[in-house]
């Protein structure tokens, strides 16, 4: 790295809060030879920063991540000062402190008279309103937020927030400065969790809400979207329920019930009673030894799958028509069911149908479907998730559902054949949208309206999501990937089975899925 050069937007930075934050975010600017003032009320605080910062130079050094030159000269870049009045000078000051919003004004209302007129005030927040943030400079054209992602030097995107009264210029040399230090600036619009917080809403809540409705267990949903979702092989790193017991559920909790508010109970951001008994009872997760899983030995207590039924004779298979018969048909086949291709199904033969976004006994009602074909009887029906690839060779998982009719032997044997091969299956219970689908859809449609509220252009609310939640596509990608009018039949059949508005299509999506344009397409 260099030493401070003219052709820095900022020269001297001050970082108030000495947390995982502020010592991230000092270490970053360090590193890229900008000159660092950290202050922190607490002493003891500071000095622990400043020595963990040393022992991270050391180890890179060690590691051969950096070089032993430009590790000092990071090292001589960070200085620590004992009052904000130290502050003075700086052109640039950056609030890493805790997540209060009168906390944030008093301080910003404390440097104003200490730096220059010019000096740009940032805060690092990550759910409050930087527009009421600086609602209380005397220089709110001035202030903007700079939102990093925890751990800030291996997080590779920064949201740069324009709040109300943001100067453009102030935005221009946030930008700068986030890409002289190597990370990829994302401009955002101020609203409520910006882009990356606001477009994981769609995760986690969705997964709350089918684990609510009793669709499956903690580990069912997770194992789903960690191994049955697929985007060119990738699948989801975490499952949802283990992301929120890392996060914990004291801090996610609370940003889940926040955006909500903020957003007037905007029903796509609904949050779940589980999370909030959860967060009473105080089970947050790894942190208290307790949340969705119990936690011994550094390691998450799961029960283990159960195993796939031994099943004497298979009955042959009938297919639905639909989108994904071919798909089943093909899988079925290489698993060795016998595939019948008839009008109708026979009397013994196990029914298999591939909705997308309705329930198994929708799926096999013919008015439910919306067509003019046969009614299916029910008692043989099993519903299979093929909106990922389901044939032998190119899944981990497989996911099959039962109308409340299906008999145990049609249900056996559907899992028997689709198990043959030793890929597992998961068995949901009857519900709109299985799990993949629903979760999914809701994250491509909450992406689609960030980009509909012009809060963020397109590429940039994908680099964001992509590198801030490490999704294996960023949600529009997503969406360009599944195609955007299956993505308009599950949320349209989601909203028309269960009422609930949090499904409905938005009108950027809808209008790009019926011109077949992408959805990183900008207007």
């Amino acid at each position: 790295m260099s030493t401070p050069s003219n052709s820095l937007p900022f020269q001297h930075v001050g970082i108030v809060g000495s947390g995982a934050m502020g010592r991230g975010i000092a270490q970053l600017f360090a590193q890229a030879g900008i000159a660092v003032r950290l202050f922190d009320t607490n002493p003891q605080a500071l000095a622990s920063a400043l020595a963990a910062l040393d022992d991270t130079f050391t180890k890179l050094v060690d590691k051969g991540r950096l070089p032993a030159d430009a590790a000092q000269r990071a090292r001589a870049a960070l200085s620590s000062v004992d009052s904000l009045d130290a502050l003075a000078g700086c052109d640039l000051v950056v609030e890493a402190i805790i997540e209060r919003l009168d906390a944030k004004q008093e301080l910003f209302r404390a440097l104003e008279p200490i730096v220059g007129d010019e000096a740009v005030l940032a805060t690092n927040t990550s759910s409050l309103p930087v527009t009421a943030i600086a609602a209380r400079c005397a220089r709110p054209q001035r202030v903007a937020g700079l939102h990093f992602f925890n751990p800030v030097p291996l997080m590779k995107v920064v949201e740069v927030v324009r709040a109300a009264r943001t100067d453009e210029t102030v935005v221009e040399r946030l930008v700068g400065l986030v890409r002289a230090t190597g990370h990829r600036p994302v401009v955002a619009r101020d609203t409520p969790g910006f882009i990356v917080n606001h477009a994981g809403r769609a995760y986690g809540t969705e997964a709350l809400m089918a684990l609510g409705e009793g669709v499956a267990e903690v580990e069912a949903i997770d194992r789903i979207l960690r191994e049955q979702v697929s985007f060119d092989g990738k699948g989801f790193r975490l499952g949802p329920f283990e992301l929120l017991d890392l996060t914990g559920l004291d801090v996610s909790q609370p940003v889940m019930e926040s955006i909500y508010r903020q957003f007037y109970e905007e029903p796509r951001f609904r949050p779940s009673v589980l999370g909030a008994q959860r967060l009473a009872a105080g089970l947050y997760g790894r942190k208290s030894g307790e949340g969705f899983y119990r936690y011994a030995d550094g390691g998450a207590e799961t029960r283990p799958e159960p195993e796939a039924p031994s099943v004497g004779v298979r009955p042959p298979v009938w297919i639905a028509p639909g989108p994904y018969a071919e798909r089943v048909a093909a899988a079925a086949r290489a698993l060795g069911a016998v595939v019948r291709d008839t009008a109708a199904p026979g009397e013994d033969e196990l029914v298999l149908v591939a909705p997308l976004g309705l329930d198994a006994s929708a799926a096999s009602r013919a008015a439910a479907r919306g067509d003019d074909g046969i009614d299916l009887p029910a008692e043989r029906v099993v519903a299979i998730d093929a909106l990922f690839p389901i044939e032998p060779g190119h899944c981990r998982r497989r996911v099959l559902m039962t109308t409340p009719a299906t008999r145990a032997e049609y249900r056996d044997a559907a899992h028997a054949i689709f198990a043959a091969d030793g890929v597992p299956v998961t068995l949901l219970r009857d519900s709109a949208g299985f799990v993949a689908q629903r979760v999914v859809a809701m994250i491509v449609s909450i992406g689609t309206e960030i980009a509909q509220q012009r809060i963020a252009a397109p590429a940039d609310i994908d680099a964001a999501v992509r590198a801030g939640l490490g999704y294996p596509l960023g949600p529009l990608a997503m969406g360009d990937a599944i195609g955007t009018e299956t993505v308009c039949t599950i949320l349209d059949n989601l909203h028309r089975l269960t009422g609930d508005p949090r499904y409905r299509v938005g009108g950027w999506l809808r209008r790009r899925a019926q011109l077949g344009l992408s959805l990183l397409h900008e207007d």
